[in-house]
């Protein structure tokens, strides 16, 4: 067994997609103890239960301040861990066993590790996102649908902020405010399934509001649109071109970092310019989202992309000063919890390495 807890957090509508969830449980709990928080609703809650292999743990989330679900889910999961390595991963995310010890064994001189992703299979909609991540990856690095934590560091800073659309960002910058260790895994990617393409096309402006939370990118993507225009209106189509072709070449180079080759196909750059072209119009939108109150999420609005740092700095702080949050009561074999169980995480991981 790999010594660290698999944390899956899990809100579905529907379960088209169950029996193959289950089947790569099944293999995954082989190699590494599973726990599943599970925001469905309670019909579908209790298939799950039934569904699922017996060797998952499958819990429903416990409140958490925000309305973003998914922190609910991780912080419950977090709090449920019985260990101290932990990665947490979206439902379409699918691990083989050596990726998996290698994400892990980065924790050893790192507070948390961001793994890189590819889609596999890879229909249109797939190959569209992917430039995304080519551009991220030839920037800077992408932002995954998983990450390995150290537990203990984000307990003790307080868990991350419920009210935020980015909620990746948001638990980096949590742990990085804390005195935490990143390591970029860019070397390391791990399959993702593709969403259906109504599911895509769904996310566009939301994922476009993300970039709320970073203003150089935002401001460069703000002004796509407007440099299109004026370049056309110009009578000057050579120059959206040449910019077109920029865009593939810079694509490429994300492709050809740190092995992507792999995993990449080689027309994979082609699709930045078209993505470009849409985050242009998105980013404007997402603006405007803001302007009316937030991103539209789960029924409300969620007005913050992330923390401001300053904000986020205070917070962290005075959680770290407190002691942080307590970690979930871990029952023995009988069933029973010793009253040590219920320290802080501040106590439980003292002398432990961060």
């Amino acid at each position: 067994m790999i010594d660290a807890e698999y944390v899956l957090p899990l809100r579905w509508s529907d379960d088209a997609w169950l029996d193959e969830l289950a089947g790569y449980l099944r293999e995954l709990s082989r190699w590494v103890p599973v726990l599943v928080v599970d925001g469905s609703e309670r019909p579908i809650f209790e298939r799950h239960a039934q569904v699922l292999p017996s060797e998952v743990r499958h819990v429903a989330p416990e409140p958490w301040p925000g309305g973003n679900g998914k922190v609910a889910g991780v912080m419950t999961g977090l709090r449920r861990a019985r260990a101290e390595r932990v990665v947490i991963a979206d439902d379409d995310v699918r691990y083989t066993e050596d990726v998996l010890s290698r994400v892990v064994e980065l924790l050893d001189r790192a507070d948390v590790v961001r793994p890189a992703n590819y889609f596999d299979p890879r229909p249109w909609h797939a190959r569209w996102d992917m430039s995304r991540s080519l551009l991220n990856r030839a920037l800077g690095s992408d932002y995954p649908g998983t990450l390995a934590v150290r537990r203990s560091l984000v307990l003790a800073a307080g868990g991350y902020a419920g009210d935020v659309l980015f909620e990746n960002l948001e638990l980096l910058r949590t742990i990085r405010a804390a005195g935490g260790r990143e390591h970029r895994a860019d070397d390391v990617l791990v399959r993702r399934l593709p969403p259906s393409a109504r599911h895509f096309l769904g996310q566009r402006v939301r994922q476009a509001y993300d970039d709320l939370a970073q203003p150089p990118r935002l401001i460069a993507e703000l002004s796509i649109l407007p440099c299109v225009v004026l370049a056309l209106l110009a009578r000057r189509p050579g120059t959206v071109a040449a910019g077109a072709l920029g865009l593939v070449a810079l694509a490429e180079a994300g492709r050809r970092r740190a092995g992507g080759t792999r995993h990449f196909p080689a027309t994979s750059a082609l699709w930045l310019p078209l993505w470009l072209a849409e985050r242009g119009v998105c980013v404007w939108l997402a603006l405007g989202s803001r302007l009316r109150g937030g991103a539209r999420y789960s029924g409300g609005r969620l007005r913050f992309a992330a923390t401001p740092r300053r904000e986020l700095r205070r917070r962290v702080a005075a959680a770290l000063a407190s002691g942080g949050i307590p970690a979930a009561p871990v029952p023995d074999a009988a069933g029973e919890v010793a009253p040590q169980d219920s320290r802080t995480v501040a106590e439980a991981a003292e002398g432990e390495p961060t």
